[in-house]
């Protein structure tokens, strides 16, 4: 956004709406509560006046709003339905309070938006389920923003796409290059585990995992037989500083998802850290990761155990500069500034 541009819309007021599965930002696992925290916190830093609407336990420099005490996920009492409704309504019911509301709750606030003149700016961060998309259909005039190109839905109001920015600050360049094969995710089959520990064991290298467990059962069957603490070790869910730790001791990470990836904050997040990224080409790994700069594309697991003998290739600088470039903080919230200063532009050609 132009500078001029961007001070017009300072004096606008912004509630950004985080889910309330985790704490805003997540200790270890929550990429859609990441996102909404970067975005908070860079809007603060470039001068908008932001009020985040997340668990009462988060970590903001906003104006914090908060019904529920804690994440729903780290609540075994909590009934995840009343919790997500109560802070819904909350954030709805002082609509009037903002110039614009910024929902990263999926599908669920979009039943709010007819309600209120304040205009919703929603951010797909994926379509779980073919289930959800009559809410999108019924909606499909509300203002939406993708995180890849390759994650949209034909007939949605898109405004833009804006790439998912991530905090430099915290993955520093690790200092060498490792000797293991990381894996870093959900444990779902969406997220092709089994098929990292397959690359890993015909590669005849180390896989160290982490991650939380979503499917048990896949986990019993397809990945708890090979862990031996040797040759594929699982060390849990790790918060930043283990991220790093696993970067430092990393020769790659592999992701080989079995659909189309979304985004994959994990994607920048190696990268940052100078780590190649070996991914199976569908979605936006094609986006986030360029073939033979930042890591590799593949379409077979026999394709991966190839490239892994490539890594060397790979220039961890060049990983990092590419992060810079697109998946920054800053390049995020000057993404969502043009996307505001649309929305505001509309509404003040069509004030009713």
């Amino acid at each position: 956004m132009h500078p001029s541009n961007r001070n017009k819309c300072h004096g606008k007021k912004i509630a950004v709406l985080s889910p309330v599965a985790w704490r805003t930002p997540p200790r270890r696992y929550g990429a859609w509560e990441t996102v909404a925290s970067n975005i908070a916190e860079g809007l603060v830093a470039r001068g908008w006046d932001v009020t985040l609407f997340a668990t009462a336990d988060s970590i903001t420099t906003a104006c914090l709003h908060s019904v529920a005490p804690i994440g729903y996920e780290e609540d075994p009492e909590a009934d995840a339905k009343v919790l997500e409704y109560l802070h819904l309504s909350e954030a709805f019911e002082h609509a009037a309070e903002f110039d614009l509301i910024h929902s990263h709750c999926d599908f669920m606030a979009l039943s709010f938006s007819r309600l209120t003149k304040t205009p919703v700016l929603t951010t797909i961060h994926g379509f779980s389920s073919p289930k959800i998309m009559p809410v999108y259909e019924k909606y499909r005039d509300g203002n939406f923003v993708s995180i890849s190109d390759s994650d949209r839905a034909e007939g949605l109001n898109y405004l833009a796409t804006v790439y998912n920015g991530i905090d430099l600050s915290l993955y520093p360049l690790a200092p060498s290059q490792g000797k293991d094969l990381i894996f870093l995710g959900r444990i779902h089959p969406d997220k092709g585990l089994h098929l990292a520990i397959e690359v890993a064991r015909a590669s005849r290298r180390r896989l160290v995992i982490a991650g939380i467990i979503q499917d048990y059962e896949y986990f019993r069957i397809e990945v708890e037989p090979y862990l031996d603490g040797t040759n594929v070790e699982y060390i849990g869910s790790v918060d930043v500083a283990g991220k790093n730790k696993l970067f430092s001791r990393a020769l790659a990470l592999l992701h080989l998802n079995t659909i189309p990836e979304r985004f994959g904050l994990v994607l920048a997040e190696a990268n940052a850290a100078g780590v190649p990224v070996i991914a199976m080409d569908l979605g936006s790994c094609r986006e986030v990761i360029e073939d033979g700069v930042s890591g590799f594309l593949v379409g077979t697991t026999e394709e991966a155990v190839a490239v892994v003998e490539r890594v060397h290739e790979i220039d961890p600088s060049e990983c990092r500069n590419r992060v810079e470039k697109h998946f920054s903080i800053r390049t995020m919230i000057e993404g969502y500034e043009e996307v505001y200063t649309k929305i505001f532009s509309q509404t003040a050609e069509d004030p009713d």
